[in-house]
């Protein structure tokens, strides 16, 4: 058998010891690729410099306990600092990145460790440094475009120019939808050098589970919708406290943690539906399957996603979904067994996708059949194949570089 691929995955959206669930779709698709035996793995995943630990400063505080160095399922993960400047971080992210990344890498090298490729995961500022950081050791980059980095931070100019750059001199580029390959494609790069490798789920992880058991453990009764993510404008948990007032005969379930917890609350309040509204907070990623499997439909009203992973661990434990239809939605709700994409991003749009599906619910096993044509399987052997293509036209290293 020919030697494994040797990759150095560089992303600053990937889980650690105090922020399980931060990017863990970078860590699913990373060891679905490891588990293949065609690749192995070392991870570099930069977190914000933070000096106190204290949980008084709020979300700052955990950068400060993520340890410089730690395990996840078999990997070795390495987290180095770099500074975030305010007002004007968004500029010099990708040299801070690159610069506080240098030395890790160069005492990885030292330490015996080769690789062949970067494997950067969001364009910006992450695929901008690890372009950088591939010039400075000579070895080519691989990016993957994931959403806000392609369909929403060009439209800031320097940025913008940044990313075309470095998506310019990238070896290889992945999208997880169509339509960010299609907005990688409108920012200048030729359709024939962007490869469409989408999200799969992890279908043992994600299954169909005993629902009058996890209902009376959860305490859930009736029609229950859920919404899944950060409590952030942009993810749209406002929009579904609202369709309740059209929803009489439905009680909400809220999971995810953020600063609008005060406002969404408030919100339920101030409509009259507080009592039908839950919000329980962040969840271990182990523990969502039965959240999924109590609930009656997922709802997610995003304004921007690239493609969202909490519609296929819905489905995967047969609960069909309520998608607003923006970007990679739709390329993920695609049949009547999946769910229901809204018309309009509104609380009406909701009302009106909620009841056209309860109306003509899909059959559970009919709703995981579907997702189970979303395994890993395929974008594992897509990243192999690109990969291999990669290192064809590269000359291995077998030696310790000279770099220092």
């Amino acid at each position: 058998m020919r030697d494994p691929i040797r990759i150095l995955t560089f992303s600053t959206l990937y889980p650690n010891e105090a922020q399980p669930n931060h990017g863990v779709f970078v860590e699913n698709r990373l060891c679905h690729l490891v588990a293949s035996g065609a690749v192995e793995a070392v991870v570099v995943a930069p977190v914000p410099y933070f000096p106190s630990s204290s949980r008084a400063f709020g979300r700052w505080s955990a950068y400060a306990r993520v340890p410089k160095v730690e395990r996840r399922n078999g990997l070795t993960i390495h987290h180095p600092r770099y500074p975030v400047v305010p007002k004007i971080g968004m500029n010099l992210a990708p040299a801070q990145l690159a610069a506080s990344s240098l030395h890790t890498i160069r005492r990885l090298r030292r330490d015996g460790h080769v690789f062949d490729l970067f494997d950067a995961h969001y364009v910006y500022p992450d695929g901008v440094a690890a372009a950088w950081l591939g010039k400075w050791f000579g070895k080519p980059v691989v990016m993957t475009a994931r959403g806000t980095d392609i369909n929403f931070i060009p439209r800031f100019r320097l940025p913008r120019r940044m990313i075309q750059q470095s998506l310019a001199k990238a070896a290889g580029i992945i999208t997880v939808s169509q339509a960010l390959k299609d907005a990688t494609v409108e920012l200048g790069i030729a359709p024939e050098a962007v490869r469409v490798l989408r999200n799969g789920v992890d279908l043992e992880r994600f299954r169909p589970m005993d629902r009058c058991r996890v209902r009376a453990k959860l305490a859930i009764d009736g029609i229950t919708l859920l919404s899944v993510g950060h409590l952030i404008e942009r993810k749209g948990h406002d929009l579904v406290i609202r369709a309740l007032a059209g929803l009489p005969d439905c009680q909400l379930v809220i999971v995810g943690e953020g600063p609008e917890r005060a406002q969404l609350e408030a919100l339920a309040t101030t409509l009259g539906v507080a009592s039908r509204v839950r919000l329980v907070g962040a969840k271990p990623h182990g523990e969502m399957a039965q959240y999924y499997s109590a609930a009656d439909a997922l709802v997610l009203a995003s304004s921007r996603e690239g493609w969202a992973n909490v519609l296929l661990e819905a489905m995967a434990c047969g609960t069909p979904v309520i998608a607003s239809n923006i970007w990679g939605n739709p390329e993920v709700v695609a049949h009547p067994a999946a769910g229901r994409l809204m018309h309009e991003r509104t609380p009406s749009g909701i009302v009106e996708a909620a009841q056209d599906l309860f109306a003509s619910p899909p059959d559970r096993k009919a709703t995981r059949q579907y997702a189970e044509k979303f395994s890993w399987d395929e974008t594992t052997r897509g990243q192999i194949e690109l990969f291999s293509q990669i290192l064809s036209r590269a000359p291995r290293e077998v030696a310790q570089s000279a770099i220092r």
